[in-house]
């Protein structure tokens, strides 16, 4: 699915490419003779097969992949691994540093949830598209970082933190990371 949507891909950009930088020079210059010539309507052909085939390809591998909405921490009684945002945790003795552990992803809304956030951005209140994003992307960053530190033998995590950066429009990456130890029981 990946190469079909690289193939769309490059069929896009190499349309998108001819149309650009030569179909419209060369329109400008034959401008009296509107018959498309053929390498022009194969790229203009290209550009939207491209795009087509990439939307195909992402829509169908959301389908197979879906991540579902709110996707929820695990609750105290399932968690094997304490988690902390502080140096150290109370009561407890750490016997072992284990190292750094970290979870990221990458999350974006679909276009109509983008459209609505700027509808309510011009109108005043809170982004509720974007909030369930950034609290959805936290909840898999961190479900990563407890699956690492679990592998690692941990049963806590401390120092946690949390950082977001903008990849593209409205796509954030969310990183979590922080260090696993082991402590007496």
């Amino acid at each position: 699915m990946k190469i079909v949507r690289h193939l769309g891909s490059l069929a896009f950009v190499l349309g998108l490419f001819t149309a650009v930088f030569a179909g419209i020079p060369w329109y400008m210059m034959v401008a009296d003779d509107p018959v498309l010539p053929w390498w022009l309507r194969i790229a203009v052909f290209c550009l939207l097969g491209g795009i087509l085939v990439v939307l195909l390809t992402v829509a169908l591998e959301q389908r197979k992949h879906k991540v579902s909405e709110g996707v929820p921490l695990p609750s105290e009684s399932d968690r094997k691994v304490l988690l902390s945002s502080s140096a150290t945790i109370p009561g407890q003795e750490i016997r072992e540093i284990l190292g750094l552990v970290q979870g990221h992803t990458v999350f974006a809304i679909w276009l109509g949830k983008d459209l609505s956030a700027i509808v309510r951005l011009i109108l005043g209140g809170e982004l509720t598209e974007y909030t369930d994003m950034m609290g959805n992307a936290r909840a898999v960053a961190t479900s990563r970082m407890i699956a690492q530190a679990a592998q690692m033998g941990a049963n806590a995590i401390i120092n946690i933190r949390y950082m977001t950066t903008s990849v593209v429009g409205s796509a954030a990456e969310l990183f979590a990371y922080g260090t696993a130890v082991k402590f007496n029981e």
